[in-house]
């Protein structure tokens, strides 16, 4: 029955309470081999919840979590073919590396033989690149390194499915993007199941191949890093993936014109259900000009605040009767000449298919 199974993780109508809270409500959620999902919601939305329920220092309240096909409900933690590295690393500080590594081969029974301990710990550590380093205390590993030896610890026992929970939150951003590379190299070269608990949406969408959002316990969306930025499904998704602008609008009864807050009218590419609805504009769909555009709609506002990025720059700019916009404009379609000083008049013009209408009543 387990080889049969096309999926790592199985979560079959799953709930979660503590109490009378419910920390995570009905989630139905396949996760194939070999993927690298990231679990993404703001604090409080059941995403490390729903990690802790896989690595088994959590039960389900109801439902069944399965993995490869066999259910591990009341299965204990150090039975599970899971391994799991931790916000900070939970490293053993009186340890080496190599000890570090090695401390979960030797709880194993039966027990291993030593010289296969040696060789599978020298292994883990060629793995991440860290083969020199197996003497080193770990007070003398950088950040990164200690991330590293963390990832060793965690593969050395070949688990099936590798749990990471918000690994790279202690890191600087410079070398957080670096880890991400390495993360994901990895998770291809190893081709085991990678699941990361995150609230950065930049993190999800540049290192999982599936994201799921999440938010008050539930999941909101599930799919490509790209279709859930580029295809939010709901007002949600879109406002907490990326950064977006919102503007309230009043569906026309034809159904295809939407009547902004300040008069002004848009075409529906997309009709909802309700009069009342939000559209959402992603800050890079917007073109910046001071001169207005021919094609699509466009508004007049005056720039408040600019942002300079390196190789993007981010304004915000008021239009009377809408409130703020962001915009995103990138410096590769511009020279210094370009910038606009706060305080400019510019038109904002954008393509009506770049717009995403939702219910006002699901913000």
């Amino acid at each position: 029955m387990a080889s049969a199974s096309t999926n790592d993780i199985e979560f079959r109508s799953v709930t979660k309470n503590y109490g009378p809270v419910t920390a995570v409500k009905d989630i139905n959620l396949n996760v194939p081999k070999g993927a690298f999902l990231a679990l993404l919601g703001p604090s409080g939305c059941g995403k490390t919840t729903c990690l802790r329920m896989i690595g088994g220092f959590e039960q389900p309240s109801e439902g069944t979590v399965l993995i490869d096909g066999r259910e591990m409900n009341g299965v204990p933690a150090y039975r599970r073919p899971v391994n799991m590295v931790f916000q900070h690393y939970a490293l053993f500080p009186h340890f080496n590396v190599e000890q570090n590594v090695a401390y979960g081969l030797k709880q194993m029974r039966p027990r291993i033989a030593a010289a296969d301990i040696d060789r599978r710990v020298a292994e883990a550590l060629e793995m991440v690149r860290l083969g020199g380093f197996a003497k080193r205390r770990i007070h003398e590993m950088s950040g990164g390194q200690q991330q590293r030896v963390a990832l060793a610890r965690a593969l050395v026992n070949r688990p099936s499915v590798l749990l990471l929970d918000e690994p790279l939150a202690a890191l600087d951003k410079k070398l957080r993007s670096a880890m991400q590379i390495e993360l994901q190299t990895l998770q291809r070269d190893l081709g085991i199941t990678f699941v990361l608990v995150t609230h950065d949406q930049e993190e999800a969408l540049s290192m999982a191949d599936i994201v799921c959002v999440m938010s008050a316990g539930r999941i909101r969306q599930l799919g490509a890093p790209q279709e859930v930025y580029d295809h939010p499904a709901d007002l949600f998704v879109a406002d907490f993936v990326g950064k977006t602008n919102c503007i309230e609008a009043k569906m026309e009864a034809d159904g295809a014109t939407l009547r902004l807050a300040d008069g002004s009218a848009i075409p529906a590419v997309k009709r909802v259900a309700t009069d009342e609805a939000i559209v959402a504009i992603r800050p890079e769909a917007i073109r910046l000009s001071r001169e207005r555009t021919a094609h699509g709609a466009s508004f007049q506002g005056v720039v408040t605040h600019r942002i300079f990025l390196g190789s993007s720059a981010e304004y915000a700019v008021n239009v009377p009767g809408l409130g703020d916009f962001l915009v995103t404009a990138d410096r590769s379609t511009m020279n210094d000449n370009d910038l606009v000083a706060p305080g400019e008049a510019v038109f904002l013009g954008f393509d009506p298919a770049a717009v995403h209408v939702f219910p006002a009543s699901t913000a």
